[in-house]
């Protein structure tokens, strides 16, 4: 109840705001389990691309969004609840093991969840390589992907920035399902997670127009901090 509550407050101030735009709301079911994969440019992907669907969209975010104490720590707690936040640990191993299952359990409770492969936003607005975790969602819990697919909220919105330019237009476009089921069965086999999710990343790159790089981005931004921290 509360998602709905957020959702009719904040939804309308961006449209009149901002005048978001969509392409393929239709692709999306209307019912039963759906993932939705996505590209992460911004921190205003969320709000927009889960905006123009008339379903609860629960996505999969860091636990300490929600450990925080005081004033602070409760307007997180409050805000990413309402925008669909799960708290999942991701500091890898059986953290991932984790969330993959807490993933699995939305998708089994046939409801709508969005998830960014590339596992954090682009530091320059380039699509990275995807992790293999979509992969294994689909594959295990056979609910049709979706690419999903943020344009333009990288330069409305980059990383580090605290507040959106105004006079940039965000739009989203919802792909058609990608259809894995020549695949079932086969989601213990780590070449067959790495082409779905290539396949996922591919659809991606085509609906958004960015330019693809062959390197994960958490990878990317360790390198850009180095090269920084040598030349300064």
């Amino acid at each position: 109840m509360f998602y709905w509550v957020v959702k009719a407050i904040i939804w309308p101030i961006l449209r009149f705001v901002f005048r978001p735009w969509a392409e393929g709301v239709e692709n999306v079911p209307k019912e039963g389990p759906v993932i939705l994969a996505g590209n992460h440019l911004s921190f205003a992907d969320h709000f927009f691309g889960a905006g123009f669907l008339p379903r609860k969209v629960i996505s999969l975010g860091k636990a300490e969004y929600f450990t925080g104490r005081g004033v602070k720590g409760l307007v997180s707690r409050a805000f990413f609840s309402g925008v669909g936040t799960v708290p999942i640990d991701r500091s890898g191993g059986k953290a991932s093991e984790a969330a993959l299952r807490t993933g699995l359990r939305i998708l089994k409770d046939r409801q709508v969840l969005g998830i960014y492969p590339e596992g954090t936003r682009s530091p320059d607005g380039r699509l990275y390589k995807g992790k293999t975790g979509v992969a294994r969602l689909a594959l295990e819990s056979r609910a049709p992907v979706i690419p999903w697919a943020m344009v333009n909220t990288f330069e409305m919105m980059p990383p580090g920035r605290p507040l959106p330019k105004f006079g940039i237009r965000p739009g989203v476009r919802y792909g058609k399902p990608i259809d894995f089921s020549r695949y079932y069965g086969m989601e213990n086999d780590r070449l067959v997670l790495r082409a779905v999710t290539d396949e996922i990343m591919y659809a991606l790159m085509e609906l958004s127009g960015q330019e693809y790089v062959d390197k994960y981005a958490a990878a990317a931004k360790t390198e850009t901090t180095r090269a920084a921290r040598e030349n300064s």
